[in-house]
């Protein structure tokens, strides 16, 4: 099975990126990009007992996270969904790091991610 090309691994074999560059897009992306668990215990909706319960749920049946503290009763429909409307609203992406860093211009980031959208289509992002 072909594995497909990331968008950062592209803009670096173009030489428009560094590996240090990609490395600490990803770190931005995963302090800005909070899980569920995360935004849920900020709220004070659950206990980090909770979220380590639901983990080890998760992790055995490979289910949501939210469906499992809907079912588990540790979160409430709504509540699962004003979290995931915020993570959604708030999710900064990998080219967006990019720009937010100072890397890239975000006109290029735009130029290049429809070029690599373009060649996974045709297959040649492998």
């Amino acid at each position: 099975m072909k594995r497909e090309m990331r968008f950062g691994r592209f803009l670096f074999e173009k030489g428009l990126i560094s590996v240090e560059d990609i490395l600490k897009a990803r770190f931005l992306q995963k302090e800005n990009n909070l899980r569920i668990g995360d935004l849920a215990k900020a709220r004070g909706w659950l206990s980090e007992d909770d979220v380590d319960r639901i983990l080890v749920i998760q992790e055995e049946t490979l289910e949501k996270f939210g469906e499992i503290a809907i079912r588990e009763h540790y979160l409430s429909k709504e509540q699962v969904e004003e979290i995931l409307r915020e993570q959604e609203d708030s999710y900064l992406f990998f080219g967006e790091a990019l720009v937010k860093m100072g890397k890239i211009r975000e006109e290029v980031v735009i130029e290049e991610l429809k070029e690599y959208n373009r060649r996974r289509l045709q297959g040649k992002t492998t």
